[in-house]
């Protein structure tokens, strides 16, 4: 049985993840700012805000293994942004997981087969309207991924998911109403948008020792909409 811990662990993928692991036999540790929803004898949950200067990180005795799922879906054009507003975007899907990570660190590489898991967005690479600031965010995410896989080789193995549309409550207004969720997903090869359980089972190899050769990749999970016309 492994630990892993979830920041962002109350909806979603997060808490998808965190149903996943648990009955794969794993201990899980959830944090996250909202209530908690989940419950199960190898669950404990710990409320913090992760954009706080220094959040209340639980106190661990070992840990194999953290996913970062926290994440914002600012979609305005850019001449309507304000700085503040890419401040608080990356405050929370950049900044979070560094925090994150370089408290937790030392147990990860005590740890015989550590992972981390972060997020990014199908966005990035594809390039889309109305995403400035939080392409911009989970830009910064990709380059920390590849950086700590080659930091921390060959102990710690880091990886991003970059998803498109997924839904979770996040992306409520976008497919609020059966013809917005129609379009979404017509827009994908796939023609569905994302299921929190099917990167909840991406997630939970990522961090097994059957892939214990994958580092340093950033893999879209995604309908098929970042590289299919």
């Amino acid at each position: 049985m492994s630990k892993y811990l979830i920041v962002g662990a109350s909806s979603g993928i997060g808490l998808a993840s965190a149903k996943k692991l648990t009955a794969n036999g794993h201990q899980v540790i959830g944090i996250s700012r909202s209530e908690n929803l989940f419950s199960h004898s190898n669950y404990d949950h710990f409320t913090a805000d992760i954009t706080e200067k220094n959040p209340p990180f639980p106190q661990l005795e070992s840990l194999d293994g953290i996913i970062y799922c926290p994440g914002s879906i600012n979609l305005k054009p850019f001449q309507s942004l304000k700085p503040q507003q890419f401040e608080e975007d990356f405050e929370l899907n950049f900044l979070g997981a560094v925090k994150t990570l370089q408290h937790y660190y030392p147990l990860l590489r005590k740890s015989p087969e550590a992972a981390v898991i972060l997020f990014s967005t199908v966005a990035v690479q594809r390039g889309m309207k109305y995403h400035s600031s939080i392409a911009a965010a989970k830009g910064a995410i990709e380059g920390l991924t590849r950086s700590l896989a080659a930091e921390w080789a060959p102990k710690i193995r880091v990886n991003a998911l970059a998803p498109s549309l997924v839904k979770t409550s996040l992306a409520e207004s976008l497919i609020n109403t059966e013809d917005k969720e129609e379009q979404a997903a017509n827009r994908h090869p796939m023609q569905q948008i994302g299921d929190p359980d099917d990167l909840a089972a991406l997630c939970a190899y990522l961090l097994g020792p059957t892939a214990k050769w994958i580092t340093g990749q950033v893999i879209g999970i995604d309908g098929g909409i970042s590289s299919l016309g």
